[in-house]
């Protein structure tokens, strides 16, 4: 352990992480073993079991409105149906299976996927951060190796170097980082919306007199139990729903197989890709135009790589490739033989071709299915946001780990009411599925091309491929990806300022740390004094000193007797032994001694430990404090003359002292201090960007759990102080 902290003037940033290794030592455990890095093969179809009930309900409940979608004007001409079946085909085996299931899944970030995981992933491999958590100590627990010279090598040098000298490139990373994020929570609001309400529609073709209303209210009493389920966690919601889905899947499969072999089996012709090529020669814009219902057949495949979290590469592999894909293209290849001969049934298409002694099982069924396409989404909302909240671009809220085994597996309880909130009012504002798809194919194919942008980062700079792959794979995707955007996207809902304000606030606080010496001037003011008692200031600055101290001081010119900094850091891992929870430096400046008892710790938990009650909590860091105070008073002897032994008893002596003291004022009380953050949009900024950081920010940070009571900080040892930030 470190003895005290350089006294030197406000540090910039870089050389700040450059001396402050309290955030490095805080990452230091042992038996650091992820999620997904290994695993038998019985655990792996256990898992792979689990990923249908998961991940794949939006991808399996999309033939409920595809045709419909593609569609809304009618079937023109009958090779029409040839050419979308194909777009339908082929856009299943580009983007879900080749690019996400056989390339993007191995983009993870130690487990995690999700754009913040890509993100994470680049960042930790050139200084591109917008929230500055990277540090050079994180390369001794890295599995770190010197590379031989290579092209590949020096090309990955060239970009890390520009990316590194650009603010622009590290912003626009940040932007689409964030911008991908958001539409996958539109995706988490929008898709519960769209599916229950599709497949509720379809009680009508037995029910003709219930109105559309009556179709909604029972769409939003299914909502109310979607969300009510997420607290029981992935692992067994997953072994509920999986048996479900998979019956879904037999029966979509065998039902598209009947339509094949009874209506026309020369649809299959659709194999031909030429027929996408007849498709667009022959209408033009139109076939355009009806991209935006084509690419609702690959709704939910971003799920696939947020929820690996969940789950592992081998599980999603087998599960997509095994029982999804079949299942969901004879689906289709059934619904397009079927219009073939009855083209006017095209608006809807899935229950009117499902053979009659079937239809009510298989609307029982697709009810269930579209919980399930919601559940995926939700899944995969809660994992990146888990890891947003790691990288500080979120309010802390309460993350409720509801596996022992798997970190990934998540729940957020804020979050869940939230999105089951908007996706409720969403139901009731829009009232059918037509209203809600064109923002939700915005949603989808924009995480789509932010994917294939940041893994082309990723394999310049961190796989370090050949460049004639690196092209193909942005030429690919990236072209297949524009045309869907292009012909859906008709407005953008700007939002993208709220993460900001966390970032920002974040780079407030850390470019005015309190200096050491100028803690050590503010103490030896007149006019503060050293009141009994512990003191506790709670900051989720890692890195030096928080500005609100100051203002603490000012305010209030009294410091406690014994006065410790505190963060709180959930580290990666299961748990985190006892001995290694807390990581302590004393803060002093060039002329000061020990007596200021003044100290920075780090609590460092595990994702299945859970925080001790305050007053356990402030026993235990008492507790460890003077182990480091013992632990300071060897090293100190260690680096003087041995053969003092004078001195080393002096040293051992106030050590002795010292810990009398922290004792004695435990005895008198322990107060928690925080820092009540607040951020307001600076003086000409536009209507939205008031809006969104005075008004939507302010929602969140007054909704959402605040610090005291996701530590169970009893309100009657609690100061708050306040301070605002201008961006």
């Amino acid at each position: 352990m470190s003895v005290q902290e350089d006294g030197a003037a406000r540090p910039e940033p870089d050389v700040l992480r450059r001396h402050d290794s309290l955030y490095g030592d805080a990452e230091k455990v042992s038996n650091n073993k992820r999620h997904g890095a290994g695993g038998s093969w019985a655990r792996t179809l256990q898992l792979a079991f689990q990923s249908i009930g998961v991940v794949y309900g939006d991808v399996g409940t999309s033939p409920l409105y595809v045709y419909s979608s593609t569609f809304p004007n009618g079937i023109k001409h009958p090779d029409d149906l040839v050419g979308v079946l194909s777009l339908i085909l082929y856009t299943l085996i580009l983007i879900p299976m080749v690019k996400y299931v056989f390339i993007v899944l191995y983009a993870n970030d130690n487990g995690d996927g999700g754009t913040f995981a890509l993100y994470s992933l680049i960042s930790r491999h050139a200084k591109i951060r917008m929230i500055p958590n990277d540090q050079t100590e994180d390369a001794n627990v890295s599995n770190y190796s010197i590379e031989a010279p290579s092209s590949q090598l020096r090309r990955a040098e060239w970009v890390k170097q520009k990316l590194e000298s650009s603010n622009a490139a590290k912003i626009a990373l940040f932007t689409i980082t964030i911008l991908g994020t958001s539409m996958v929570m539109g995706d988490g609001t929008l898709t519960p919306a769209i599916s229950v309400l599709s497949a509720v529609s379809g009680i009508r073709e037995k029910a003709p007199n219930l109105t559309q209303s009556q179709v909604v209210w029972i769409s939003v009493a299914i909502l109310f139990v979607l969300f009510s389920m997420q607290r029981f966690g992935t692992d067994k919601v997953g072994y509920t729903f999986a048996p479900v889905i998979s019956v879904w899947f037999l029966l979509i499969a065998g039902i598209g197989m009947y339509n094949l072999t009874v209506h026309e089996i020369t649809i299959l012709r659709a194999f031909n890709p030429k027929y996408i090529v007849d498709y667009f020669r022959r209408n033009g814009k139109e076939a355009w135009v009806s991209l935006g219902g084509v690419v609702l057949c690959i709704t939910g495949t971003e799920a696939m790589f947020a929820d690996l979290g969940h789950f592992n590469i081998r599980a999603i592999q087998l599960s997509f490739t095994c029982v999804l894909f079949p299942s969901v293209a004879l689906c289709y290849m059934g619904q397009a033989a079927y219009l073939r001969k009855f083209p006017e049934n095209v608006g809807d298409t899935f229950y009117r071709s499902i053979p009659a002694p079937l239809f009510w099982p298989v609307f029982v069924v697709a009810i269930m299915g579209a919980i399930i396409a919601s559940q995926a989404m939700l899944s995969g909302a809660f994992a990146i946001l888990s890891k947003a909240l790691s990288l500080g671009c979120f309010p802390r809220v309460e993350v409720v780990h509801t596996s022992n085994k798997y970190e990934g597996q998540v729940y957020i309880p804020e979050v869940n009411f939230l999105i089951g909130a908007a996706s409720v009012a969403v139901t009731l504002a829009f009232q059918t599925t037509a209203n809600i798809g064109n923002a939700y194919g915005i949603c989808v194919v924009t995480v789509f091309s932010i994917t294939t942008h940041l893994m082309t980062v990723v394999m310049l700079l961190i796989w370090k491929v050949r460049l004639p792959f690196i092209a193909a794979f942005y030429a690919a995707f990236g072209l297949a990806e524009f045309l869907y955007l292009s012909s859906i996207l008709s407005k953008f809902a700007e939002g993208g300022y709220l993460p900001f304000c966390f970032s920002l606030r974040y780079w407030y606080e850390l470019d005015r740390v309190v200096p050491a010496a100028e803690t050590t001037a503010l103490l030896a003011r007149r006019d503060v004094r050293r009141v009994p008692g512990v003191g506790l200031l709670y900051s989720e600055l890692v890195q030096g000193i928080p500005p609100v101290f100051p203002r603490l001081v000012d305010k209030i010119p009294s410091v406690h007797a014994v006065f410790v900094f505190m963060s709180i850091k959930h580290l990666p891992v299961p748990r985190v032994a006892p001995a290694e929870r807390f990581i302590f430096r004393r803060v002093v400046g060039a002329d000061a001694g020990a007596g200021h008892r003044l100290f920075r710790c780090v609590a460092r938990y595990g994702y299945t430990d859970q925080l001790e009650g305050a007053k356990e909590f402030a026993a235990f860091l008492l507790d460890r404090l003077k182990v480091f105070v013992h632990e300071e008073s060897v090293f100190a002897c260690s680096r003087g003359d041995n053969d003092d032994d004078d001195a080393m008893r002096r040293a051992q002596a106030m050590a002795e002292e010292e810990k009398r003291v922290i004792d004695a004022e435990a005895e008198r009380g322990v107060v928690y201090l925080m820092g009540e953050a607040n951020v307001t949009a600076a003086a000409g900024s536009s209507v939205m960007k008031r809006i969104v950081v005075n008004y939507v920010y302010t929602f969140l940070r007054k909704n959402l759990r605040e610090g005291h009571k996701a530590l169970s900080v009893p309100k009657d040892q609690l100061l708050k102080v306040g301070i605002t930030y201008e961006i």
